[in-house]
């Protein structure tokens, strides 16, 4: 098999992002853009290309380096502008060079123009290989920084709704900034900087050397306070309220020390001479302790969380702080976690850029990240309440790379051991984590992606492993990769701000190329999961399926497909769908993923300390308490449908039936499925299906309604009846209607006429391909129990007529491949003409019908088999009470047309018992039906045995 290309890929436009709309369909609730951009506030892309070069510095190092590992055999650069099909894209929503550059060159030549005409020099000067991003904050805001020529300190603010650049504030010292934020009324500042050394960078904390944590006011630019002096790195936050509103009378900012701890300070301001706004009592702000004794801690900018490790007793306990809209804060969970982290250091994640690790022996560092998810559907935001602790420890071997991750809102961990291939191909950057809303990307550059399912990770064939070669991988940022909050992901090396999306695309495009029944599998679910145009997703997946319908031998590629998009049509509607409806036909995976093993552990749950939840919290509750309780699951299963189906058939066969108000309510549960389905359907359907009764089909989609229903009542709380009854008659329209869409689509294709084909045509290779889709249908269909639209098996029964030769057509009605109906038998009847081989074929039939049927089906068949039929039946019903008598000595052979003393005495034995119980043995209807016509159908079928 052909290497999988390795699935990520930035994004880049190569014009200026509208990072404006990026970020309002990331944040539904921002407002649309403001008014146009300033002279001096344009993208100046005229002015950028007479500028010369992007400026040289540390990227441009980077990039060196990259053309030297290019030139010692990595691969390639990719062509400018080149985007390649990825499964994963990176789509840039800021970039450094094309948002806040061409900006700073233009107030470079404003500038130089104004020292010009005033006869000073220039304030900026074209010096930019030390601009990069400092910060993003909860409503993506972007702040940066960079040194000019004279060693003062630059921050700048990118507005992502305006997109329009704005200066800060100005140090006008040669210091180096380590971490910053801004309030969000942008009234104040805060910044933690350390002194730096001649060449620019900064130093190393030398004994002596100081850490100042500065608050400023930039609303105008006036007061600088201090708020911390100290031998140890501060980083700053400040907490953003979740509903912004008019300006607050208080701000909160985080302090998080080099020290493992974690203050939080109040910060009043007042307005004074109208719009200045300054620091109340600035001499004592309130602070209190929020956190200690530390060794890990990851700041969630977009809900407003902080997550910190403590060690107790040598047992690492993670922990959340949940800051709330009245900026008061709660611990919310504890959870155990089994990793070690004594040894590992100080580490902290998404406060800001961290530009303090040396980013060029990442691998020999440990990864440890958490993940949340709520997903935006249509303006929406669906609470998954997953939480994922992704951990990989420090890397000691170069034949095999471990990683963990603990979904605890499942009860347990899976420990993945990927092989790296040869001993040659060394580990040079760091594993990264990304959130992609219901999956979690694994990605370890030049080795292997694995897309992770995280709201079903029970089975590894659910989740997607890809391993990958040079040339994709130099198609990838080589810099660190930062996974924020949701999907954002930024490249704090080239600056660029990202999020990480599923390229749909190239998932339909990889099911066409991979030979893995574990890649099919997982990738379809991929594909689903992207939301989109389902219909379009639908009809791509069904071509696919037509064109490879025996291609997968682990599992049933239809059945799979019906389960799987029934389920993501339905579980985004509703919170706890996913619970009760069925996400795979797969039960159990057995077959080993190529390059990839793991180990799966029950884990401690979180224990939640509050009682009242609201939002991701009621959500991620109610999982924990699913997975306390709920032993087995609670997915819906048709057994009981299969129970009742079985015991109405079996009463309909005997003659008996239960309450009539019971199966007309069963049968008006179909009937609004087949309305529902007619609904949803807007064009003309070429396949002749929905065309007779199908009773039996109608009774089992009325108790498949009539059983879903009751399942959703007892499980669903606090839904309506009429909802939960309208989602049931959804769903198993849903799974009506994905069957007719495979049937469309194959009818289509091999351009079959709408019309329901003759019986007495001759097969055609189209024909030939249709009956074994729908055969394939009809094995998906039975293991499961699901019902299929009125007329399928009629349909099906004569394309088998057509295609199959007699001896295996009726192979196929014995085995229950072919089901006979009375409307298919019917149609056979007044179709074929009595040759030889129709006569065989009818008879064949004739004799696999259920009496009821066979005898109506006889009387449409003007032949002596039929009548041989009739008659043998009509002798058994007399004869089944019959009680010997003592024989007549007289027989009155003048009454008979033959004297044939056997066939004279038998007569008159069935003319004296249809003479004593005429009431009781009389065919409803078939009145002609009597001794004399079976004296008639005797006498002809022994002389056609003779040959007479």
């Amino acid at each position: 098999m052909p290497q999988s290309p390795l699935l990520l890929v930035r994004s880049a436009e190569l014009e200026a992002p509208d990072s404006a709309q990026a970020f309002r369909r990331r944040c539904p609730g921002l407002p649309g853009p403001g008014r146009s951009r300033t002279e001096s506030g344009r993208r100046g892309e005229a002015g950028e290309r007479k500028e010369g070069r992007a400026p040289q510095g540390r990227r441009a190092r980077w990039r060196a380096e990259r053309r030297a590992g290019n030139a010692r055999g990595a691969g390639p650069e990719p062509p400018a502008g080149r985007v390649p099909a990825m499964a994963l894209r990176l789509v840039s929503d800021f970039d450094l060079r094309k948002d806040v550059l061409p900006w700073l060159r233009a107030q470079r030549v404003a500038s130089a123009a104004a020292g010009a005409r005033g006869g000073g020099p220039g304030v900026l000067e074209n010096n930019y290989e030390s601009l990069r991003i400092l910060n993003v904050e909860r409503n993506g805001n972007v702040i940066y920084t960079y040194k000019d020529n004279k060693g003062n300190v630059f921050f700048g603010l990118y507005d992502c709704q305006t997109r329009q650049n704005e200066h800060l504030y100005t140090f006008e010292k040669d210091l180096h900034v380590v971490s910053c934020s801004v309030n969000s009324d942008r009234t104040l500042l805060a910044a933690s900087l350390v002194h730096s050394t001649k060449e620019g960078r900064k130093n190393e904390l030398q004994p002596g050397s100081k850490c100042l944590t500065l608050l400023v006011e930039i609303h105008p630019v006036n007061n600088v306070k201090v708020l911390k002096a100290v031998d140890s790195y501060i980083w700053v936050q400040f907490l953003y309220p979740h509903v912004e509103s008019h300006p607050l009378p208080e701000n909160h900012l985080l302090l998080v020390s080099e020290e493992k701890y974690i203050e939080k300070f109040h910060i009043q301001v007042i307005q004074e001479d109208g719009s200045r706004v300054v620091i109340k009592d600035s001499g004592h702000l309130p602070r209190e302790r929020v956190a200690e004794d530390f060794v890990w801690a990851q700041w969630d900018m977009s809900e407003q969380r902080l997550y910190y490790i403590d060690l107790k007793k040598s047992r690492s306990i993670l922990k959340c702080l949940q800051f709330s809209a009245d900026e008061k804060f709660n611990l919310m969970f504890e959870a155990p976690l089994d990793i070690t982290l004594s040894d590992s250091g100080f580490k902290l994640v998404n406060f800001g850029c961290d530009d303090l690790q040396d980013q060029e022996n990442l691998s020999k560092h440990l990864t440890l990240c958490v993940f949340t998810n709520h997903t935006a559907l249509l303006n929406t935001f669906l609470l998954l309440g997953s939480l994922c602790v992704c951990y990989s420890p420090k890397f000691d071997s170069w034949e095999k790379f471990t990683y963990s991750v603990f979904y605890f809102h499942k009860g347990h961990g899976k420990t993945f051991t990927a092989a790296l291939g040869s001993v040659d191909s060394h580990v040079t950057k760091g594993l990264t984590f990304l959130n992609l809303d219901y999956y979690l990307a694994v990605y370890l550059p030049g080795h292997f992606f694995h897309l992770l399912n995280i709201q079903h990770p029970d089975l590894i064939c659910h989740s997607l492993f890809l391993t990958g070669n040079s040339e994709v991988v130099d198609m990838l940022p080589h810099s660190p990769l930062q996974s924020l909050s949701g999907s954002l992901v930024l490249d704090w090396c080239s600056g660029k701000l990202y999020r990480a999306l599923l390229n749909q695309s190239y998932l339909l495009q990889f099911l066409w190329n991979t030979q893995l029944d574990c890649e099919k599998m997982a990738v379809l679910h991929c594909v689903l999961s992207c939301g989109g145009d389902r219909r379009f997703l639908e009809a791509k997946i069904i071509q696919w399926i037509s064109e490879n319908i025996s291609a997968c031998h682990s599992f049933d590629l239809i059945q799979e497909f019906i389960i799987a998009s029934s389920y993501w049509s339905m579980c985004p509607e509703t919170s706890n769908m996913d619970k009760l409806l069925p996400y795979s036909s797969v039960l159990t995976w057995n077959t080993e993923i190529p390059g990839i093993t793991l180990v799966t552990e029950e884990i401690a749950l979180p224990f939640m300390k509050v009682h009242s939840f609201k939002g991701y919290w009621e959500k991620l509750n109610s999982n924990l308490e699913y997975v306390k309780y709920s032993k087995p699951h609670l997915h819906y299963n048709n057994s009981m449908v299969r129970r009742e189906w079985h015991s109405l058939i079996s009463e309909e066969k005997t003659g008996r039936r239960r309450s009539m108000v019971y199966v007309k309510n069963i049968l008006d549960n179909a009937t609004k499925v087949i309305s529902n389905l007619e609904a949803r359907n807007l064009e003309p359907r070429l396949t002749p299906l929905f065309q007779e009764a199908d009773n039996h089909q109608r009774l089992l989609m009325g108790l498949m309604v009539s059983e879903l229903k009751d399942h959703l009542l007892r499980h669903l709380q606090g839904v309506e009846k009429k909802k939960i009854e309208q989602m049931a008659l959804d769903y198993v329209s849903k799974l009506l209607d994905l069957v007719c869409q495979i049937m469309e689509t194959s009818w289509r294709k091999h351009s079959l006429h709408p019309c329901v084909p003759h019986f007495s045509g001759r097969a055609s290779a189209a024909e030939f391909k249709v009956f074994h889709i729908m055969t394939r249908i009809l094995e998906a269909t039975k293991s499961l129990f699901l019902p299929l639209p009125p007329g399928f098996h009629t349909l099906h029964t004569i394309l088998g007529v057509h295609c199959l030769p007699l001896h295996n057509l009726l192979h196929y009605i014995d085995s229950g491949v072919l089901l006979l109906t009375e409307t298919a038998v019917t149609r056979l009847m007044k179709d074929l003409d009595n040759t030889e081989k129709n006569e065989k074929l009818k008879f064949s039939i004739i004799v696999r019908l259920p009496p009821l049927i066979g005898q109506k089906i006889c009387r449409l068949w003007d032949h002596p088999m039929s009548s041989n039929i009739i008659s043998r039946n009509h002798v058994k019903r007399l004869l089944q009470n019959y009680k010997k008598k003592p024989p007549s000595s007289v027989i009155h052979k003048s009454s008979f047309s033959v004297e044939f003393l056997p066939l004279n005495y038998f007569v008159e034995i069935l003319t004296d018992i249809e003479s004593s119980n005429q009431a009781l043995y009389a065919f409803e209807g078939h009145d002609n039906v009597d001794a004399k016509f079976v004296e008639e159908a005797a006498l002809k079928h022994t002389m056609m045995l003779l040959g007479l």
